[in-house]
């Protein structure tokens, strides 16, 4: 019996290849569209600091973070696997070792995680929350040491670009897309929430969020995009 058993939306598109090229089209339009958010971060980073959603609408967008936190989708990742246990048991071999399925899941799931994370200890760019918006005139005055100095910020509040919780977002969705195609638009919807929040909560500017979903679509495109025209999770 195959660990493989469910189908996946690849087929769709011809294959693994054609589902790895239209990724790198979406993420080449997130990156695009950070480009043209950039002139805006500041505007709109401070019209969501003036609490213009009313309280009830700013709860709502606290839900979908977890399909974006690094530890919350690990859980959820757990939950899914104990329902779908195709996901993680080999057919043959030791069971101790992870599935090919499991391995492309994650890695779909995390690699733009783990790039924006390694740009984020090199990139200096202060949080919305963490600096004075009212004496910043351009986008470029929340970026390098300078900035970080005068907003007196250290640590996490200086690694605002880009954003690790929209890489994960947008590869968790695509990992759950490919595997589970019926939801597609369910898991798109949460990312996009999970996103929207990341602005929501002034812990990131626009550009940030689209630059990080750019990431996450790569990374996922680099796991799942594999194998010409066989499935993103074959049988092992």
């Amino acid at each position: 019996m195959s660990d493989f058993i469910v189908p996946s939306p690849v087929d769709r598109f011809g294959g693994a290849g054609r589902l790895r090229g239209r990724l790198i089209v979406l993420a080449a339009l997130c990156a695009c569209g950070g480009i043209v958010a950039f002139p805006f971060d500041i505007s709109a980073a401070k019209m969501l600091r003036e609490d213009v959603l009313p309280g009830d609408l700013r709860r709502l967008f606290d839900f979908p973070e977890i399909a974006a936190h690094g530890l919350g989708v690990a859980c959820l990742v757990i939950g899914i696997a104990a329902i779908d246990p195709s996901l993680w048991r080999r057919a043959t071999g030791a069971w101790w070792l992870p599935s090919g399925s499991l391995v492309r899941f994650l890695g779909a799931t995390y690699s733009g995680g783990v790039i924006v994370n390694v740009l984020k200890t090199l990139i200096i760019r202060v949080r919305p929350r963490a600096i004075d918006l009212s004496t910043i005139d351009s986008a470029f005055d929340t970026f390098g040491q300078a900035a970080a100095t005068a907003a007196g910020a250290s640590g996490s509040d200086l690694m605002s670009f880009p954003s690790g919780h929209s890489a994960v977002a947008a590869g968790f969705a695509v990992a759950l897309a490919s595997r589970y195609p019926q939801a597609t638009w369910y898991f798109a919807v949460v990312a996009i929430g999970a996103m929207l929040q990341r602005l929501v909560s002034s812990a990131h500017y626009p550009s940030d969020v689209l630059f990080g979903a750019s990431l996450g679509l790569i990374g996922a495109a680099c796991f799942l995009g594999v194998g010409g025209n066989k499935s993103a999770f074959p049988k092992s």
